[in-house]
């Protein structure tokens, strides 16, 4: 019997808890009726999505998942959230109706991920021409500060102007009590 070290079982173990982090917040994101608890879903979500990373020796992309997930996004979410008006009134939507909403929902999941899959298994991959960078922080930051920095500046401008019209829009709907 082929027996494996100690250290496999603990590396299968770590991999798993992060790929069940991701599922588990991914459900609760989309299964709960409540959003503050579908944002702390994302939010957990997300934290599994950085372990993944870093357990794939990307520890930058790791720390970015972190601060602009987790950070960023999330954290305007439950901004959005707070200045939203409170008293919204309830929508009337019956069970059976939720349920089929549902069922369509993974069906349509469920044919996009098989249409993907088939399609990249279809293709014949060939490797790239030229070297791979290596993902270390250093060639990622003179990426971003040379090829890509004026695609860098542009998304920075635009989240910019989105939080601040997000912002503009949400408050003069408060009541002004």
């Amino acid at each position: 019997m082929n027996s494996l070290p100690i250290s496999d079982y603990i590396v299968a173990g770590i991999f798993y808890f992060c790929v069940a982090t991701t599922v588990g917040g991914a459900l609760v994101a989309v299964l709960t009726t409540r959003i503050i608890r579908s944002v702390c879903g994302l939010m957990i979500c997300c934290l599994g999505v950085a372990g993944l990373y870093y357990f794939l020796h990307s520890p930058f992309l790791a720390l970015m998942e972190i601060l602009i997930y987790i950070g960023a996004v999330c954290v305007t979410i439950m901004f959005a959230v707070m200045l939203a008006e409170p008293d919204e009134p309830a929508r009337e939507e019956s069970r059976g109706a939720a349920i089929l909403g549902g069922v369509v929902a993974l069906a349509m999941g469920a044919v996009i991920c098989w249409g993907l899959s088939r399609l990249s298994l279809a293709q014949k991959w060939t490797p790239p021409a030229a070297p791979v960078n290596d993902g270390s922080v250093k060639a990622i930051g003179t990426s971003l500060l040379t090829t890509y920095s004026m695609a860098f500046e542009l998304i920075s401008l635009v989240l910019l102007v989105a939080i601040i019209g997000a912002l503009v829009i949400a408050r003069p709907g408060r009541n002004q009590s």
